[in-house]
């Protein structure tokens, strides 16, 4: 039986690449993170010191960069032209310059395609802002997560903890309410609910939890197939 093509999508904090790994893992799926693309891509362009205000430049610099997702080890690891930046592209900085790279049209259909080459043969989960609506509207599960904003600039800024870097609560509501409005009023591909896409509001849910309802709602779509 063809593997399904599981599409996630939502807003910053939401738990995407948490769940979504977890889903991978409990279905025997390969797990692509769209987002470490445009994050490979912003760290090359920062150190490069190209302006995250040039389209041409940026459009330039995505169609010359390979950036390759794999497990190994049992790890997500992320390379850029050969060499891993799993690391770094884990940034506030590069986060940042990922949120302005993303917007730009011509970066967006270079990656894009990526994905859907990497994804197009089923058995994945990926996860994004658009993975339902642009890279894959024919998924055969799309799952739109959310949360309040509150918990999620919580669980934004326990990440910031794990890399050492510590924000005051109130500033990390900001960014977080600040990236949803570049997120939902960008003019390419904003992040929207797909009309089809399941929501799953985790609000008060663990990530374990998330992962394993999305998992039931997977074999139970997969059976009907």
């Amino acid at each position: 039986m063809a593997k399904l093509i599981i599409a996630i999508d939502g807003p910053v904090g939401s738990g995407k690449s948490t769940v979504a790994r977890r889903v991978a893992e409990l279905l025997g799926y390969v797990y692509l993170d769209s987002g470490a693309m445009y994050r490979g891509l912003a760290w090359k362009a920062l150190r490069r010191g190209i302006a995250l205000d040039s389209p041409a430049q940026l459009e330039d610099l995505a169609r010359s960069t390979s950036i390759d997702l794999r497990r190994a080890n049992g790890d997500f690891r992320v390379s850029v032209d050969g060499e891993d930046v799993t690391a770094q592209i884990r940034s506030t900085q590069v986060s940042q310059a990922a949120s302005k790279v993303a917007v730009i049209a011509g970066v967006r259909a270079v990656l894009v395609n990526e994905q859907r080459r990497a994804g197009e043969k089923g058995g994945v989960v990926m996860e994004g802002r658009d993975i339902g609506t642009v890279v894959f509207p024919d998924a055969g599960l799309k799952i739109f997560l959310e949360a309040s904003v509150e918990v999620r600039a919580e669980r934004r800024r326990l990440e910031h903890l794990q890399k050492n870097e510590t924000f005051e609560p109130d500033q990390v509501l900001d960014e977080v309410r600040q990236r949803d409005r570049r997120d939902r009023e960008r003019a390419v591909s904003p992040l929207v609910r797909a009309r089809d896409a399941v929501l799953v509001d985790n609000t008060a849910m663990s990530a374990e939890e998330t992962a394993r309802l999305i998992v039931l709602l997977a074999r139970e779509r997969d059976a009907g197939c």
